[in-house]
């Protein structure tokens, strides 16, 4: 389906990236592809990922030491730069 895209720049949590691009990269898709899918899902109220991928993306998690969940999502702030 033709669609417009834009390049943005959007700011992320940086171990959330990781698992994001790392997750692309297995399903071989770019990052935006895959952010694409999942707000699509999310506007739908449905789950984007199977159990098989969920179990990918907590290996990954684990990886990359991201220990936040969507409890987390609204008491994000950023670091205090000294």
């Amino acid at each position: 389906m033709p669609v417009e895209r834009v390049q943005t720049g959007v700011r992320l949590e940086k171990r959330l990236l990781k698992v994001l691009k790392a997750l692309a990269e297995h399903k071989d898709m770019t990052l935006g592809d895959l952010i694409e899918g999942i707000v699509l899902h999310a506007f739908d109220g449905k789950q984007a990922f199977s159990p098989e991928t969920l179990a990918v993306i907590a290996q990954l998690k684990a990886i990359y030491g991201l220990d936040l969940d969507a409890s987390a999502s609204h008491r994000l702030q950023d670091a205090a730069e000294d």
